[in-house]
Order: C-alpha cells, then sequence, then structure tokens
C-alpha cells in the first residue's frame, strides 16, 4: 500500500479573496485571473476614475461651502415654502457616494499577485521560496501600496471584472452628483467661486500633499517601468509619469494667496457686525440676539427693518411671518400673509422665539445653557425703537430696508417714518451706515451724519461722486486689487456673510475693513490667521520638498530596476488555473518541460507510484507537489516528494 501525503498547500490570500469578491465577486481562487482585462472592463475602470474624480470635487465643494449653509436652506425655503436643513444630509449623502466609489477604485487594483502562491510544509520536505511572516509584510505592503495606484490608474494585477451590481452603483453615483452639479451651476451660480477662493488657503498645503503623494506613487510606477519588457514601454510609463512629477512641481508658480506676505504688511483684525444680532445664540432680530451680540463687543450690527399696516417700523427680514414665529400655529390663515400687512399689536402677540429652539438651524440650541434656553423660548418680535435703546452707543448699525406691498398705506411714506424714528432715538448719526438706496439725497439733507452705504459694485470714481462712503458685498464680488482701489478712494468695504474661519483668515489677509457674520461669536476669539508665510518661506519651502521628492523618486526607480528587472519566475499553479502573467508561448513551454523532466534528471522512477495511484484512486494526489522554477542563475531545481510505505 503507497500512501501519499500532500507536501504543499496554498496559501489562503483572505485578503486577496476578500478583494476580488467585493470587486467582481469573484471569491475563488479558480475564478481570479491574471488574463488582461477586457476592452469593456476598461471602459467601466475609466468611468469609475471619472465618477471618482466628480464626486472628490463635488465633495470637497460641499465641505468648503459651509459657510453659505444657512444660505442655501434659504434659498431652498424661498422655493419650497417650508424650512429645513438640507445642508447636512446633503454633505451626509456625498460622503458615502465619494466613500463607495473610492472603495472600488482602490478594490480594482488592491488585487496585485504574489511572486510566490506556495508556503512551505511544515515538515519543511520543501524549502520555503518566501517565509510565512513575509506573506504577511507582502499583504500589508500591497494594501498600501495600491491605493495609490488605483488612484492614477495603473491597470496592474488581477483581471478587472466589475460586478453588475456594482456598475448599477457606479451610474446612479454618477447620474446623481451630475444632477446636483448641474442644478447648483443654475440656480446657485456665484457658489462656484468659493473653489478658487478656498484654494487661496488650501493650495500650499494640498501641493505638499500631493508630492508626498506622487512620490509613494512612485514605487509603484517604478515597478512598473522595471518589468516592462519593451523599451516603448518603458519610455511611455516614464514620459508620462514624469510629466505629472515635474508639473507638480511647478504647480506653487500659479498658486496666489494672500496668506503669502510677510507678518509686518499684516493689516488690523476685520471690524465684526452681527448679522441680525447672534442668530447662532438666540433668534435672529430679537432684543436677545442683539444684547448677545452686544456682549462680544462688536463693531455694529445688521438689521432688516420692516414697517407694519399701523406705521410702526419693526424688524423682521423674511416676507411673511411663516418662519420666525409661531403664527402658522396660532394663526395659520394669517401665515402667509405679508408681516407688513399686519398690525403691531397683532405682531408683539407672536412668538419669535420657539421655532429657532424647534428648528436649530445652526445646530447651536443643545449648547444653550437653561436660563438662555428659557428666555428664547419666549422671545416677541423686537421693533426699531428698542434696538435703538439698546445700542445706542455701543455699536454701529448697519440697517437695510424692506419695502412694503404696493396696498401698504404707508407705501410712499415708509422711509419718512423710519428716518423719523431713528432722529427722535437720539442715535448717533454717525454710527448709522444707511443701505437704503431710494432717495439718498433727500436722506443726506435730513440725516447729514449717516453714512451712506451701496450693496452695489461700481466704480470707485462713481462711488466718490454719490457721496457713498461705504461698499456692503458679498465676499465673492471683490478682488485684493479692487480693495486696494477702493481704499486708495477711501472708501470701506465690509463682506457678507463671513461664518467659517479659514475664510475669515484669507479676508484678513487681503485687508478687508469689516465683514458681517452669524457666527461672530467664533471669529471674535479668532487672535490672527491661521497661517501666514513670508514668500521667502514658502519659496524655501516648496523648492525643498520638490528636491527631496526628486531625490527619492530617482532612488526608488534605482532600487525598483536592481530589485525587479532580471526577475522571470513561473508557477504552474498559476498556468493551469490560468492565473500567471503572460509570458511567451516558448518560455511556457520551456518551464513545462523543466517540470516534467526534472524527475529524471534526478534519477527518481515515479511510474510505477503513478500506476498504483491510478489503482487506488489517488489520482488527485499525483504530481500535485511541484515548485516553482528557480529564477535563473540559481542552482536549485524543482524536485517531486513523495512518502512510500508498502506491505
Amino acid at each position: 500500500m503507497v500512501r501519499h501525503q500532500p507536501l504543499q498547500y496554498y496559501e489562503p490570500q483572505l485578503c486577496l479573496s476578500c478583494l476580488t469578491g467585493i470587486y467582481g465577486c469573484r471569491w475563488k481562487r479558480y475564478q481570479r485571473s491574471h488574463d488582461d482585462t477586457t476592452p469593456w472592463e476598461r471602459l467601466w475602470f475609466l468611468l469609475l476614475t471619472f465618477t471618482f474624480g466628480l464626486t472628490l470635487t463635488w465633495l470637497y465643494f460641499w465641505w468648503e461651502v459651509h459657510n453659505d449653509y444657512d444660505e442655501f436652506n434659504w434659498y431652498l425655503y424661498n422655493r419650497m415654502g417650508y424650512w429645513s436643513d438640507w445642508s447636512v444630509p446633503i454633505l451626509i449623502t456625498t460622503a458615502a457616494a465619494f466613500t463607495y466609489v473610492a472603495g472600488l477604485l482602490v478594490e480594482g487594483h488592491l488585487v496585485l499577485p504574489h511572486p510566490g502562491m506556495f508556503s512551505p510544509d511544515p515538515m519543511g520536505a520543501i524549502p520555503p521560496l518566501r517565509p510565512t511572516a513575509d506573506f504577511l509584510f507582502q499583504d500589508l505592503l500591497l494594501w498600501s501600496q495600491t491605493q495609490v495606484l488605483a488612484l492614477c490608474h495603473i491597470a496592474v494585477g488581477q483581471q478587472m471584472n466589475l460586478h453588475w451590481l456594482h456598475k448599477i452603483g457606479l451610474v446612479v453615483v454618477l447620474v446623481a452628483t451630475v444632477v446636483a452639479m448641474s442644478a447648483v451651476a443654475q440656480l446657485w451660480e456665484d457658489e462656484w467661486e468659493i473653489l478658487l477662493i478656498s484654494l487661496q488657503g488650501t493650495a500650499p498645503f494640498l501641493h505638499v500633499g500631493a508630492l508626498a503623494a506622487i512620490t509613494a506613487l512612485s514605487w509603484i510606477v517604478a515597478g512598473q517601468f522595471a518589468r516592462a519588457e519593451r523599451s516603448s514601454s518603458q519610455v511611455a510609463i516614464l514620459g508620462t509619469f514624469f510629466a505629472v512629477v515635474f508639473t507638480l512641481y511647478l504647480a506653487p508658480l500659479t498658486i496666489s494667496s494672500p496668506c503669502i506676505m510677510e507678518k509686518k504688511d499684516l493689516g488690523p483684525k476685520p471690524a465684526l457686525i452681527g448679522h441680525r444680532g447672534a442668530p447662532m445664540l438666540a433668534p435672529e432680530h430679537t432684543l436677545m440676539s442683539f444684547r448677545k451680540a452686544l456682549e462680544q463687543k462688536l463693531y455694529g450690527l445688521q438689521a432688516d427693518i420692516t414697517i407694519s399696516l399701523d406705521g410702526v417700523p419693526f424688524l423682521m427680514h423674511d416676507t411673511t411671518l411663516q418662519r420666525t414665529t409661531n403664527v402658522e400655529e396660532e394663526f395659520p390663515e394669517l401665515a402667509r400673509r405679508p408681516a407688513s400687512m399686519l398690525n403691531w399689536t397683532f405682531l408683539q402677540r407672536l412668538n419669535a422665539g420657539q421655532w429657532f429652539l424647534k428648528t436649530d438651524p445652526f445646530w447651536t440650541a443643545s449648547s444653550l445653557s437653561p436660563s438662555d434656553h428659557r428666555e428664547a423660548q419666549n422671545q416677541s418680535i423686537c421693533s426699531l425703537v428698542e434696538l435703538l435703546e439698546l445700542a445706542k452707543g455701543n455699536a454701529t448699525l448697519l440697517l437695510n430696508l424692506r419695502d412694503p406691498p404696493r396696498e401698504h398705506p404707508y407705501r410712499s411714506s415708509f422711509l419718512n417714518v423710519t428716518l423719523e424714528a431713528l432722529l427722535h432715538s437720539g442715535f448717533p448719526q454717525h454710527q448709522v451706515l444707511w443701505l437704503p438706496n431710494r432717495q439718498r439725497p433727500f436722506v443726506r439733507k435730513v440725516a447729514p451724519g449717516f453714512q451712506q452705504t451701496s450693496g452695489s459694485k461700481e466704480a470707485a470714481a462713481s462711488l466718490r461722486r454719490g457721496h457713498i462712503q461705504w461698499l456692503n458685498l458679498r465676499y465673492t464680488q471683490v478682488s485684493r486689487q479692487e480693495l486696494r482701489d477702493y481704499a486708495s478712494w477711501n472708501l470701506s468695504v465690509n463682506l457678507y456673510t463671513v461664518n467659517a474661519p479659514w475664510l475669515f483668515s484669507l479676508l484678513w489677509c487681503a485687508g478687508v475693513p469689516s465683514v458681517t457674520s452669524d457666527n461672530s461669536h467664533t471669529l471674535s476669539q479668532v487672535p490672527s490667521p491661521l497661517w501666514i508665510m513670508p514668500p521667502d518661506e514658502y519659496c524655501l519651502m516648496w523648492v525643498t520638498a520638490d528636491l527631496i521628492s526628486f531625490t527619492l523618486i530617482i532612488g526608488i526607480f534605482v532600487l525598483q530596476k536592481w530589485r525587479l528587472g532580471g526577475i522571470r519566475s513561473y508557477n504552474p499553479e498559476q498556468i493551469m488555473l490560468s492565473a500567471a502573467v503572460r509570458r511567451t508561448s516558448r518560455d511556457v513551454s520551456i518551464m513545462k518541460e523543466k517540470l516534467i523532466f526534472s524527475e529524471i534528471s534526478d534519477g527518481m522512477e515515479v511510474s510505477d507510484e503513478l500506476s498504483v495511484c491510478s489503482d487506488n484512486s489517488y489520482d488527485m494526489y499525483a504530481n500535485s507537489a511541484t515548485a516553482p522554477v528557480a529564477p535563473r542563475g540559481s542552482s536549485s531545481r524543482a524536485k517531486i516528494l513523495t512518502d512510500q510505505s508498502g506491505h
């Protein structure tokens, strides 16, 4: 009786199985292949790469636009008729879609072949091609390296075969992203400018990160270069890679940031104007909101003035009372009626604070103290006279006036009524920034101390002829050069609405005199710009980073060429399962001949054993333990061992 014991076993390669399984539902070893990827699957990979770039851009945009989430919600409120915070669900959905696409892109190439696919029998009958610990190290190394490889679309390793469910998911993500970006481009076109503005603050650091990524990627590219058998392939790999590298090295020449400046040239911190008070700490346009803003020692307060049906100026941003009062609960028939078409006595009966605690527009209501919570819950609509009494001698007021409907009894005189309330209050005229463009000559005559403010961007000379002293513009409407031009004409510029510290820092470096903010309690605590760097230091930083990166890349190419340049390995399992890297047919024939005749050269007689195996139904073990042919130059040869015992 002859007993046969397999002296080798296949390495489980669980990581590889998971990757090919998740990507293409190829969980079994025999389902994997190193054959060339089909043109159809390459097209899907190109689509996957494009979707990855598109979702990455959309995610970056939506993260940077968090400065304007309230503006976005306000726009949707006007379109849909009810208030909801849409920004966070969109951000979460975008992040989930990006993670899914990025996972597919990484998994699409986290399937590189191992140089050897056998590990030794524990008895040590066959010399190991690589220690078992080295397998683990290889897996970890491949996992880290091929993430970078996938991002650069280097198609190596296992044959790609994206599962049809992933294809459906990919198309859904792509279509949804295109629709979302198109909607923003049409409905919120100006917001795309925030991408360019944000890059002024992030580009220097993104450049350093890109250098680190391209340097790490060079390990994989150098490996492909070393394995390439044709000179044309090597030239293509080398030319493409170094074209990208040198483009990246020279990218800082196109980077322009106001924070790349000498520290001595940094201007004073921009003055802060509370947008409708402090709307993150209290309901907007209420006495509590304005008081919270004054506690922060702000330069000024911004308010929108509306006039009631009986001629009382009060503070309200919206046309109706639906969003910021409880009118829909108490008087649903009046919810959509213009607020200016109601008497002041009726308006005073409404609650203007409960909505803030219920909708939590800035996700800050939970941070209120119990006393602030009770106070916010009992706020009412604030009149202009109440604001003037609170702010007198404490802050400058940036006032905007809302026109009443045509049928309003004070349609023709609401400006006079508002001016009369301002002048009779005794509020200092020089502390009023007057924004309405209506009847400016009359306003200058009645209140010569008001600082005339324009909300339209015009030439400096034209503004000065109109006796304009301030400009109130959106932060995307003015450049650094225009700021300098306005300053030379003694025109001050206030930008709205600035909530993010990174944006506040950029505007500080750009020399903006003042900003309007919902987040004044945070910006008031910013002691200096988030970063500032002299031009010489920045130049030294990116040149040094480029030189280090270039040196490492050259060293990596030399090392990979030395390691992999002469390696030509073959594996019988890969041949039988079509899992080996393709070689010429002549090389494969030579390898098979060496495997067949290796036992003859060793003087081993196995024909009897094979016949016994056949008689005893042990064909499955015959010739099953073959080792790969050693690389050229090695003196070791493949052997076949069997353990026999007879009776």
